[in-house]
């Protein structure tokens, strides 16, 4: 008992200490006139607000309370929170060169270092970002060359779904198709669906990705120096080492084989790059690893669930899949490929694919960071603040939507059935830092799901209903549909 006192009185002591300080912190928030928000918890700030695997709902709650811009702790982090298509809108596109930075996430900076297109900042990202959209547009990204390799994957994507000959089969099979173009932009070549390399990294990526939804990643990314308790970022580490296994490999038959004249895949072009030796570049081995796996991660993730979640939703409301497909039979009839300038005859499908894109808020946010002092909405945010800005608060924005919270792709047609842009549909984010693969994705996301509900019907497997259907996110880096099966008719 006594040997004990001394460790009892010092820990008394640090919360005591601790205390003190979150009021200290208080009473400076006030005089800095920072964004309201609620009083924080010592050590846990405000986690206790929070449902810790969707803190964007939670988030969006509190909004309601403390208004669009405003102050949390989650554990010993400050960050401010932007709700809302105005508040949003505001910061990153009226404001952009403030809000451009990334902070320091733990996992990220473990897995990268401050390196690549994601999780960089300042000279380093702008040089990278400006390389790789360039890169990927002489690579045919969004030109004929990108849209022929995209109608060939379709191709193999209906050939793999017809050998279930309408049996039930694993959503993640859609995976393969939108994978495969990302590989071959990657690497310069598509995969067989059976090729080890090809099941090894699409078994990585979804692994990676589901692991970074996990609780202890969050409390992990909150206080970093308790990270000997928790397991999932040490497994997500080592997935990432096999990852860079395999593209180091590629980096390296691309050094050997390097032809300027002939430059046939991502991983090719920052070779090259990084062949000039210019001694101010930043193309050193560690950004161009970098750079490889943020385009294997992220491009692969985001089409391929976005593309899960339409089939599922398509099951889901068949009066809607029947829409589409009366729309297709009108513009392409059974057999003439889609192509995305057909998009323009095609109203209905495109409003489809859109609701589906905002009905299901696939990236909730990923935070920035102010670059420098600022005076935002009559608050004032320090440099190196950290700032989420709230995308699912502005794709479910009941200002902006008429129904935010159902699938209801009305949101995109006026009252004559023509297609309608809507300012707040940022599944991408906006600005300076938007997606870099948009492009890319709305492409793929308009030929297959076209391509595939030309050919198909889905269906719930037998003995399910539709109504039984789970649209429930699963969490992960991404909100993914719950693993369930469907069934794909052939049409006549």
């Amino acid at each position: 008992m006594a040997a004990f006192m001394p460790i009892f009185i010092c820990g008394l002591c640090f919360l005591i200490l601790l205390t003190a300080l979150y009021v200290l912190q208080g009473f400076k928030q006030s005089a800095l006139k920072l964004p309201p928000g609620p009083f924080p918890l010592p050590v846990i700030g405000n986690l206790h607000l929070l449902d810790i695997k969707r803190q964007d709902k939670s988030l969006m709650k509190i909004s309601e309370k403390y208004g669009p811009v405003f102050t949390v702790h989650l554990g010993f982090q400050k960050v401010v929170v932007l709700t809302g298509y105005e508040a949003v809108k505001d910061a990153l596109l009226n404001t952009t060169n403030v809000f451009t930075d990334r902070p320091m996430i733990p996992i990220f900076h473990h897995i990268q270092h401050g390196n690549g297109v994601f999780f960089s900042s300042q000279e380093l990202w702008k040089k990278t970002r400006r390389f790789t959209l360039t890169a990927l547009r002489d690579l045919g990204m969004g030109k004929r060359l990108g849209e022929e390799r995209i109608l060939e994957e379709l191709q193999f994507l209906v050939g793999l779904i017809k050998s279930f000959k309408g049996g039930p089969f694993q959503l993640r099979c859609l995976n393969t198709a939108p994978s495969n173009i990302t590989f071959a932009i990657l690497f310069g070549r598509r995969f067989d669906y059976e090729d080890p390399t090809f099941v090894t990294l699409l078994r990585l990526v979804d692994e990676v990705m589901l692991l970074l939804g996990s609780p202890f990643l969050h409390l992990f990314n909150f206080y970093p120096f308790l990270g000997f308790l928790f397991k999932p970022h040490k497994i997500i580490l080592k997935k990432i080492k096999e990852m860079c296994v395999i593209l180091k490999k590629h980096i390296k038959e691309s050094k050997e084989n390097i032809n300027g004249s002939n430059l046939t895949s991502y991983i090719d072009a920052l070779v090259f790059k990084q062949e000039e030796k210019n001694k101010d570049s930043p193309f050193y081995d560690e950004n161009v690893l970098a750079s490889a796996l943020d385009l294997l991660l992220a491009g692969t993730e985001t089409t391929s669930t976005t593309l899960k979640w339409a089939v599922l939703l398509m099951m889901k409301y068949p009066e809607i899949q029947k829409k589409v497909h009366a729309e297709i039979e009108r513009v392409l009839g059974p057999d003439r490929l889609p192509t995305f300038e057909d998009r323009k005859k095609m109203p209905f499908t495109t409003a489809v694919i859109h609701e589906v894109q905002r009905f299901v808020t696939l990236l909730p946010h990923v935070p920035r960071c102010t670059s420098t002092d600022t005076h935002f909405k009559g608050y004032f945010i320090p440099k190196g603040t950290t700032v989420i800005p709230l995308l699912t608060s502005v794709l479910l924005d009941k200002t902006q939507w008429e129904t935010p919270d159902e699938f209801n792709p009305n949101h995109f047609l006026d009252s004559e059935g023509n297609f309608v842009k809507q300012k707040a549909f940022l599944p991408f984010s906006t600005g300076r830092r938007n997606c870099i693969g948009e492009g890319l994705a709305t492409v793929v996301l308009f030929i297959f799901f076209t391509g595939l509900i030309q050919k198909f019907t889905f269906k719930p497997p037998s003995g399910v209903k539709e109504s039984e259907l789970d649209t429930t996110a699963e969490v992960g880096f991404t909100m993914r549909p719950q693993p369930q099966c469907a069934c794909a008719v052939l049409r006549s």
